[in-house]
């Protein structure tokens, strides 16, 4: 019970690689690139829901997945990539592109949050290797979006209340974004585990 519930982990493995800042420039980039392209065909992978003014998407599990697995700096950047790329094309889950679309956005703020919300991760995982630690630092990272999401929701959509903000965009998502925290906790402390026991076999 105590190694479940564990938050860190002496184990290293050779994922850990990518979030190393001595790690090399290829692979640092490979990295970022990598993550930010993972966001773009996961913000594709969407379902509207009628009179719901924030599509549900991948893009959040893309977050999460970019700061356990690049760390803090890259981890951001490949966010921030992400973001630069829909100045110029429509990669985000809409079909429109460039700042003026972005920022008139009700969900901008959700995006927004991106590059913060995988760096925090990022920097609480570089510890916090189990799967306890890893879903804690991400639920920790969701707190992020969802807040800055939620306070830019109520603004541009002129809700009149801060519960129906609330309702509208985080609660209604809540129960789906816990089963991407958890899948992405399962994934990154998955990889770390069955790389470490092939490594020990070889």
């Amino acid at each position: 019970m105590t190694n479940v519930l564990s938050l860190q982990s002496s184990h290293s493995a050779l994922i850990d690689r990518l979030r190393e800042e001595n790690a090399s420039l290829l692979l640092q980039l490979a990295g970022i690139a990598g993550f930010a392209l993972l966001t773009v065909l996961a913000a594709k992978i969407q379902f509207r829901i009628y009179l719901w003014e924030v599509p549900i998407t991948l893009q959040t599990a893309a977050v999460y997945a970019s700061g356990l697995y690049l760390g803090t700096r890259n981890g951001f950047f490949a966010q921030l990539l992400y973001l630069a790329l829909g100045l110029f094309m429509p990669v985000y889950a809409g079909d429109g592109y460039g700042p003026n679309y972005l920022l008139g956005l009700v969900s901008a703020g959700y995006l927004l949050s991106y590059p913060l919300a995988a760096a925090v991760i990022g920097a609480l995982s570089k510890r916090w290797k189990t799967f306890s630690g890893s879903t804690l630092a991400t639920m920790l990272g969701a707190a992020i979006v969802f807040t800055c999401g939620v306070v830019w929701l109520h603004y541009a959509a002129g809700h009149t209340t801060w519960f129906e903000s609330i309702d509208k965009g985080f609660l209604r998502f809540a129960l789906v974004d816990l089963v991407k925290i958890v899948g992405v906790g399962l994934l990154y402390s998955g990889t770390r585990i069955l790389e470490g026991g092939f490594n020990e076999g070889a």
